[in-house]
Parts: structure tokens; sequence; C-alpha cells
């Protein structure tokens, strides 16, 4: 689609001590449902351009190694057919949305005081029921704050509350309301949270992380439903309907609830995409430094990964946030439940190209980790310079990858078996760097590797730190199509130091194998060169 046609866009535990929203059980239901609903996404996710030999090395090696590489035709494209009424006319509100988050905290709070009517924290709600919210109490907390740190653990603080941000953000994005707008309501929804949702006082750390990481995490899992409509035309089944509700159920709320109103479907400008979904088992052989918990070393492992709007694509355009974004979930069969929950989206960015083989995009990125190698545990709300892109190394042979640094704020710490906070927050610094090697049709190498450096700036606990580094290196070979088998090896490490606790290291090692169901038989490689081979 060209720019012209583009439409602008303006804790474990079960006993809370704080800010929590909603119970892990239920939490961890409709995660886990999500990672079915993305299924949907697969059989239509080849979206990236499938490559077309361009003029032949000149080396006669060279050239045979190309042509073992690729032995399958490109397959069709597929052009999506946008539904334009989206955030358009009628079909954008800006008093509904803020009525619904609302209404959502409204149930919350109401939640709470159904089935937690006594729940007290002596040290954050000064004695008074967490639930029992008053306007004296609100006043006071508009007033005087203060605003400080919450106890809550480390799920309910760093998944739940960037999740109940993402379902704010989804309420005005499936409105038709623009992302920066969005952004906006999530922000306010979080602080109107703090002050009147629970007795408790005000946290600067949920505000960062539902106001901030909320929008960060909320915006993908909106695109993702949005594909799901997108590619079922203009009436998309029950199924296809529902798998949009699961992933983004403000999106199926708003669909359900206003008939043809919110009908419209988000319009995704035909982006370069690739999915994989990975099922496997992993042996963790490797554990070193304390651990104050049980190591599963044995698990069950599912993984789903989406790059949206990959660099090359001709007539795509980057003017909107989040054109290109990567997401990445992955569930264990262990006591962690969710090892990580990954997303980086470009907020503002300009495409570039090198010479006839390279293209790419860079500018500001926003982001939002979570992960949790058993023993240990980092999350983050940042944002980054850094750049995204594909080299042509040969005919056959594309290697792709991001390169981002940059500054937010975190919290990290060890797992320990107890309701006691078992982490510290503080301003982060943070970089990660990616490469994927294609071998055409035939198999694909990734490496990454992501640090985090945890400060005590802007923490209760200023003399302590947390420096986190997570690799992964895996080799994916295709079976048949878009079906082939891997094995993958994840290595993390945590260096911590604090006056109150003896410096500590902890390393964990785990292995992989698993099946992947692939989006693309040509492992996404994007296609810009000119044909001059025909019959492939």
């Amino acid at each position: 689609m060209s720019t012209s046609n583009a439409i602008p866009e303006g804790r474990h535990d079960n006993k809370r001590k704080g800010n929590g929203s909603r119970p892990d059980g239920e939490f961890r239901r409709a995660l886990l449902a999500g990672a079915f609903a993305l299924a949907l996404l697969l059989p239509s996710a080849a979206f990236a351009e499938e490559p077309v030999p361009a003029v032949a090395p000149g080396k006669a090696a060279v050239t045979a190694v190309d042509n073992l590489l690729i032995t399958t035709p490109p397959p069709p494209p597929n052009v999506r057919k946008p539904v334009l009424s989206w955030g358009t006319g009628n079909g954008k509100s800006y008093w509904i949305p803020a009525v619904e988050i609302l209404g959502f905290e409204a149930l919350l709070n109401g939640y709470g005081r159904i089935f937690d009517p006594d729940l007290v924290d002596e040290k954050y709600s000064e004695g008074h029921k967490v639930y029992s919210v008053t306007p004296s109490t609100i006043w006071r907390h508009l007033t005087k704050g203060p605003w400080g740190f919450d106890g809550d653990s480390f799920q309910i603080n760093q998944i739940q509350h960037p999740y109940q941000g993402a379902v704010y953000q989804g309420f005005a994005r499936s409105a038709g309301i623009g992302f920066w707008e969005s952004s906006a309501y999530t922000f306010l929804g979080s602080f109107v949270w703090e002050v009147a949702g629970e007795t408790t006082k005000p946290s600067i750390n949920d505000q960062v992380a539902s106001g901030i990481g909320g929008s960060f995490l909320g915006e993908p899992l909106f695109r993702l439903a949005s594909l799901v409509l997108e590619d079922g035309g203009d009436n998309p089944g029950f199924w296809r309907e529902l798998g949009a509700a699961v992933l983004s159920p403000p999106t199926g709320f708003n669909r359900l609830a206003f008939g043809d109103r919110f009908k419209g479907v988000f319009p995704s400008h035909n982006p370069a995409t690739f999915t994989r979904l990975r099922l496997g088992t992993s042996l963790t052989d490797h554990v070193a430094g304390i651990s104050n918990v049980p190591v599963d070393r044995t698990e069950v492992t599912g993984d789903y990964s989406l790059s949206y709007g990959l660099p090359g694509k001709k007539g795509y355009t980057y003017d909107r946030p989040f054109d290109y974004f990567h997401f990445q979930f992955t569930a264990v069969s262990g006591r962690s439940a969710f090892e990580n929950i990954m997303t980086r989206g470009l907020l503002f960015g300009k495409k570039y190209e090198a010479g006839d083989d390279y293209r790419g995009v860079w500018g500001l990125y926003g982001s939002f980790d979570y992960i949790s190698p058993q023993v240990f545990r980092v999350s983050s709300t940042a944002l980054s310079l850094g750049t995204t892109g594909q080299w042509w190394l040969s005919r056959a042979i594309a290697l792709q990858g991001s390169a981002l640094g940059g500054i937010g704020y975190g919290a990290g710490g060890t797992v320990r078996a107890s309701e006691d906070r078992d982490y510290h927050y503080g301003g982060s610094v943070q970089g990660i760097l990616t490469a994927r090697l294609i071998f055409g049709d035939k198999a694909m190498f990734d490496l990454t590797g992501r640090e985090y450096y945890i400060s005590g700036f802007g923490s209760t606990q200023q003399d302590g730190s947390e420096r986190i580094f997570r690799g992964n290196a895996s080799f994916t070979v295709s079976v048949y199509k878009r079906h082939a088998l891997g094995i993958e090896y994840v290595m993390s490490n945590r260096d911590a130091s604090s006056s109150n606790v003896p410096n500590s290291h902890q390393t964990v090692g785990t292995w992989s194998i698993a099946y992947n169901f692939l989006g693309d038989s040509r492992f996404g490689a994007v296609e810009w060169r000119p044909a001059v081979i025909e019959g492939r």
C-alpha cells in the first residue's frame, strides 16, 4: 500500500500485599489461553515476500550452494484487504474507553471487596482494609500521597500490572484512537487506580509498569488481534473473533458490545512478518550459586514469537508507532509458568538502505521485558535507540539483526519461597544484540544477547545493584515446508551487590529441543531484489 493510502494515527503468592489487581491463577489461565489463540496467525503468516533469485554470484561454487539452499518456489503474495472504517467517523470515540477504563477499575475494586474483604496491609495501607476506598483516602492520596514503592510479589507488579495497563491500551485502541492518545489513557488509567483503586499508598513502580509498560505490551496484543481479524476478510468467522478476543479482550468486548460501530479493523498496511511457534521440552543442566527454590530440571515448553514490519518490504512505511515490533512469549510447565514476555517496538523511526543488498530502519524503540529463569528474574520498561535490518550476503543467504541500547526503569532479584519482596527497583541501562543467519529455505541460526544493569537510582535500596545477562543460541532445520526441528541453549547470569546481602552470583543453563511451525518457509527473509532467474 502506498504512503498516500496510509491512515494516520493522531506470586506465585495467593495472598497479596499491596497494589495487586487480580488473582494469579486466573491471570495465568488467561495468558495461557492467549498462547493458543496465537495459532490463528500462523497459517497465513507468510507475509514476507519470498526471495526470488537476483543476479547470480560470480563464483560457481557460491551459485551451487545457493541453488541447494533454495528448492521451493515462492508462493503467491498474501495481500490483506484493509477495512478503512477503523478510527473514522462513528468508528471512533473518546468517551467510551474513558468510561470502560473506570468501569474496569470499579470491577477490580469490587472483586477485592467481595473475595478479600478483610485484607489489611499494616505497612502500605496504614491499617485500612486494602479495598475499602473512601473519598477521604482518595483525597489523601491526591494531596499528600506519599508516592513510594509497594510490597507486592514480582509477578503481580511485573506481569499483572503491565497486563492491566495493556487492557487500558486495548480499550482505547479498539475504539479507534491512535497510539499516543491511547497511551495517555493508559497512563491516566494507571494513575486513577493508584489513587482511587486501593487504600495502599500510590506506587511509583506500578505507575511505570502499568502506565508505560502497559502501552508497550498492549499495542502488540492489539495488533496481533487485528491481524487475526484482518485475515478473515470483511466478515471474520466465529473462531477469528474468539481468537482476537483472547489476544486483546478489550477489542473483543468493544466489537461485541457496540455492534457495527467498532467492527472496522485496524489496517496493517501489509507488513513483512515472520512467526514461529515452538513446542518441545527443556533440560536445565547447569545451576550455580544460591538457589532458594527447587529447580525444575525438565519442563515442557511453548514459545511464540512474531516479527512485524521487517525492513525491505516494498511500499511499506514506518509512519505509525509499532509499525515495526518484535513480540515473544514463553510458557513452561514448571513453577515459573511464564519464563519470558518480551516486546520492543519502533516509536519514531526512518527506513534506510545501503547499496542493493541492505535495508533497515532506525529510531527510538519502546520495550517491555519480563524474564524469569527459575532462580532469579528481571523486568524492565525502557526507551532505546537502535536499528533493525537485513543484509543479503548472497542470492540465498541473508543476515537479519537488531542492535539497541537505552535506559529505563527495572526490577531484579532472586526468587525466594516467601511473600516478602525479594527484588529491588532502580533506574536501568540495557542493551540487546540479535542476529539471524538464514540459509535459503533449509535452516537458520539465531543468536541473541541481552544485558540489564539495575542501579539504586530511584529506589529505596540505593546501594544495591543487579547486572543480568541472558544469551540464546539456536539452530533450526526445515523438515517439510513450514515444519522444522530446532535445538536451543539459553544461558542466564545474575551478579548482585548490596550492603545488606553478601554479593551473589547465579547462573542457569538450559538446553531445549522443539518442533517448530513456521509462518514462512524461507524463515522470514524479505526479498526486494529484482528477479533475473526464471522458473524457480
